[in-house]
């Protein structure tokens, strides 16, 4: 059992061990969505939620398949809760918000193959939180991969008022921004560490 606090968790999670700036876990939505601010809030919060509701799902699931033994249907099991849980993120904003459906496009339903949510599910059975601690950590997740999105979104949308050199225009500039906000965010690695 893992004796880590709620608060180290998530802010681990979110910040030292960012899903997209650290682990490079769900690298797509963050150079696909990342254009605008409103659609990087707007796709955080999806995959937030997703995340919430597929951690949640993946703790029972993975108990059941446990009180079974049969745990070598995890990763299965994981793949069509992520699914479902998309599923119905995608119905829910098809319905409220018709111009954001269109504007995130495939990316929405990319978030069942975005190995952030996945990440989240293995991440936390691996090392063996209980719901409480699982729940910090998909939350922390969720909000790590959010801020990834908003600063990312910022700074691409402060570059269309840049006058950049022809050469750096484009996917060219979006790998070194993210390139550079990954080598900021790796100097919070040591503040994760447990060890005096």
């Amino acid at each position: 059992m893992n004796n880590e606090t709620l608060s180290f968790i998530f802010l681990n999670t979110a910040i030292t061990n960012n899903l997209v700036l650290a682990m490079f876990l769900g690298i797509c939505p963050f150079l696909g969505v990342s254009a605008k601010k409103e659609t990087a809030w707007n796709m955080g919060l999806a995959t937030t939620f997703v995340m919430l509701i597929s951690s949640t799902c993946a703790y029972g699931v993975n108990w059941l398949l446990v009180k079974l033994d049969i745990e070598f249907l995890r990763l299965i099991c994981y793949i069509a809760v992520i699914a479902s849980a998309v599923q119905i993120v995608e119905m829910i904003i098809k319905k409220y918000s018709p111009t954001l459906f269109r504007a995130l496009g495939i990316y929405l339903p990319l978030i069942t193959t975005n190995c952030a949510v996945l990440g989240i599910a293995l991440f936390q059975t691996a090392r063996e939180y209980n719901m409480f601690q699982s729940l910090a950590f998909s939350i922390g997740g969720g909000v790590g991969f959010t801020l990834a999105l908003l600063l990312m979104s910022g700074l691409r949308e402060k570059l269309e008022l840049a006058d950049v050199p022809d050469v750096s225009q484009g996917a060219a500039m979006t790998l070194m921004l993210a390139g550079m906000l990954s080598l900021i965010f790796t100097g919070f690695a040591g503040l994760g560490s447990t060890n005096g």
